[in-house]
């Protein structure tokens, strides 16, 4: 392939698009139900993906990011397969296929997936073996194939395979009594072809030799081994080179790698008596569900192909043969094993506010105004700070919070923790379905638990995605609420990696809004009135249509901003549809999966989507309403999906102080300015990355973010 590389449309690369729409004559009604008028999901995720390589030849990052983008790909695209993919197959096997508004059935997606991903992971591995490597090199980062070891090299890797790597593998000669072993998902495993018999007498011929998981994929030379530099080398290199002391008397005439993926989506009832165990259960089962992707080196002969094709139960078109390792996720171990400072992005300093800083505690801060964060450009201590406040606050009487997504080591959960045992009221409701989290989720909710936090699991059916903290302190004989709602989860890594908001308020009505959702998700009764926020499954949905229709009401006054992860919820889409009718601006930040068709005539002429793709992971979703020169301005931890909307506990918060809603605005105007990491959405359904004219200012809006807030006194 060439190395040529350029950053084109997924149109110029001659790769599948919807059909162009059919404009009806003037006059004639648009059947906004009609398919053409909608992208697929499956289709449009992958598309994100798609922009998220092509950040891998973007230059403007450094090197080893480049690389991590490169990585991120394939993580993106195992989980793609591990459920995207997965649950289309599901449709077709137990014959419960489900059409969606574009009308595309599960097999015609199934293929055109499998076509389109093919040309992706592709040119993926061309960038790896044709850019970044080249690139590396140049930087003195080396990987060191085995025809390239130094006698002094192979020597040490000689010895690093008797010492690290022969105690620990396992490998599985295939005979009557030992049929093909169950492989984990997403496992690194090889076939291996042998000749001869061994000291039973067994001539099988072939062998699996599963790699153990605790086994590092990329290793170290020393330097005393090295000329200079960075030297690295593969562990299926070293298997190769060695897979011989495995199978002592016998010839190795062929090792090579493969992996496959299962599908990994986990499906409970929804009367189940006891989730907790049910989950568990579940958890073991994901490791070996139904084969979806097998990916292969593309020297492994085709006889061997096709036998682990029947073994998995897979098809050609499931079949993955690379020109490299098959899985480049572990390739993110570089930023571990290689100090190299100036090939990744600098570091920075998220910033706190004024108000934070000049006041002795975050209850004093949010008593003088509301204050709202931007994540990562301003810090996430603050949160912390506040549950940990509360925690030792002989003054503060309970706290209730949502858990989603925390991470292993989280201060949130140990400041909980603290809280129960110093004898508050403390209430945790703990998402168990959180999506590859759950095992992480599992472990913490006992953990509180043992703690003396009452611990719930929400509503089974409905997971809860909403982010919420009620702290409830007594002051001056009173008792006043303080809470926290968020875009993002409680987790402190990602709020390095993801943009999200945070918003800390003691407004009364706000305060005990979040107390009744609480009473909603740990009790039982009928919905209960809620005053300022949203709440799905109940009104989020209902009132984000009659935003809409409101501005659409307000004809070429009316201007709708939206900046969300995904948009695919059919009534939601035709209300914008309506909106751009009736002469409304509408312009839509989508990250990722968008089935909306813009820039249609009499459709969607006055509706731009743009995706902005970056340093961080864009995760903040708000939704602005310019209500004729008084705007209502709302954040949320919902996108405008079918399932956040009505079969999730979602909220969406309002942001009221004037300040804080014009940060909001001038937030989403830099988003919309951006003219170097945004992709606008074309009515053909590809992409196309904004590029700044000749003499025009180079606005990347991330960059911009990141010097206005980090840069603040």
């Amino acid at each position: 392939m060439t190395t040529d590389i350029t950053n084109q449309s997924i149109a110029d690369r001659g790769q599948s698009v919807p059909a162009p729409i059919d404009v009806p004559p003037v006059g004639e009604v648009i059947n906004l139900d009609a398919r053409e008028n909608y992208f697929n999901r499956e289709l449009s995720q992958l598309q994100f993906n798609y922009r998220v390589l092509k950040q891998a030849l973007d230059t403007t990052h450094p090197l080893i990011n480049r690389l991590m983008f490169c990585c991120i790909f394939s993580s993106n695209m195992d989980e793609f397969f591990e459920i995207r993919v997965a649950g289309l197959r599901q449709q077709i096997k137990y014959g419960r296929e489900i059409i969606g508004a574009d009308g595309i059935m599960p097999g015609q997606a199934l293929n055109e997936i499998s076509r389109i991903a093919h040309e992706y992971i592709n040119e993926q591995y061309d960038i790896l073996n044709h850019v970044l490597i080249p690139e590396m090199e140049k930087e003195s980062i080396h990987f060191v194939r085995r025809r390239e070891w130094t006698p002094e090299q192979a020597e040490w890797v000689r010895n690093y395979f008797d010492d690290e790597i022969l105690p620990v593998v396992s490998p599985i000669g295939l005979d009557p009594s030992h049929p093909f072993p169950r492989l984990v998902n997403k496992s690194l495993n090889f076939i291996v072809e042998l000749d001869g018999k061994d000291a039973f007498g067994r001539e099988t011929g072939m062998a699996i030799l599963p790699a153990p998981r605790s086994l590092p994929r990329l290793v170290r030379l020393p330097d005393e081994v090295c000329s200079g530099g960075e030297n690295l080398v593969f562990l299926s290199s070293m298997i190769h080179a060695h897979a011989d002391k495995l199978f002592p008397g016998m010839e190795v005439k062929g090792c090579y790698q493969f992996r496959l993926t299962r599908n990994a989506d986990l499906e409970l009832e929804d009367d189940l008596e006891d989730l907790a165990s049910a989950l568990r259960g579940e958890l073991l089962s994901r490791r070996f569900g139904d084969g979806v992707r097998l990916e292969v080196a593309d020297n492994c002969p085709q006889e061997l192909v096709q036998f682990l094709l029947t073994e998995f139960g897979l098809a050609e078109k499931d079949l993955y043969q690379v020109n490299g390792p098959v899985n480049l996720t572990r390739l993110m171990a570089v930023t571990d094993l290689v100090d190299r400072s100036d090939l990744t992005y600098s570091g920075y300093s998220p910033s706190i506010p004024k108000q934070i800083r000049s006041r002795e505690t975050m209850f004093d801060a949010i008593r003088k105004r509301p204050i709202l964060l931007h994540h990562p450009f301003e810090s996430f201590a603050p949160v912390v700070d506040l549950l940990r406040q509360a925690a030792k606050d002989p003054q503060v009487l309970a706290i209730r919070q949502t858990l989603y997504r925390t991470g292993a080591n989280s201060e949130i959960v140990e400041a909980l923790a603290d809280a129960a045992r110093r004898g508050k009221e403390v209430t945790a409701v703990v998402e168990l379905r959180a999506r590859f989290s759950e095992a992480e989720n599992l472990e913490l909710a006992s953990r509180l638990q043992e703690a003396g936090v009452i611990v719930v699991y929400g509503v089974v059916g409905y997971k809860t995605h909403a982010k919420m903290i009620l702290i409830v302190r007594r002051e001056e004989g009173r008792l006043r609420r303080y809470v926290h709602l968020g875009t993002g989860n409680y987790h402190a890594v990602n709020a390095r990696l993801y943009t999200d908001y945070s918003f800390m308020t003691c407004d009364e009505s706000i305060g005990d809004d979040v107390n009744k959702l609480f009473q909603q998700l740990t009790g039982m009764g009928k919905a209960l009135k809620i005053k300022k926020l949203f709440h799905a499954p109940f009104t989020l949905h209902k009132r984000l249509l009659s935003l809409i229709e409101g501005e659409a009401a307000l004809g070429e006054k009316g201007w709708i901003i939206i900046k969300i992860n995904a948009l695919t919820e059919t009534r939601l889409i035709k209300a914008l549809y309506r909106a751009s009718q009736a002469g409304a601006k509408v312009d839509l930040i989508v990250r990722g999966i968008c089935s909306l068709r813009p820039g249609v005539p009499d459709l969607s002429e006055n509706i731009q989507v743009r995706s902005i793709v970056g340093r961080f992971l864009e995760h903040t979703r708000a939704y602005y309403f310019g209500n004729n020169g008084q705007p209502y301005v709302y954040c949320s931890s919902a996108d405008c999906m079918e399932r956040n909307l009505l079969s999730r506990v979602e909220t969406a918060f309002p942001i009221e102080d004037p300040k804080l809603i014009a940060r909001v605005r001038e937030n989403l105007d830099t988003y919309l300015a951006d003219n170097c990491q945004s992709w606008m959405l074309q009515p053909d359904g590809s992409y196309i990355q904004n590029q700044p004219l000749q003499g025009d200012e180079r606005v990347a809006s991330q960059f911009v973010l990141l010097e206005r807030l980090t840069s603040k006194s």
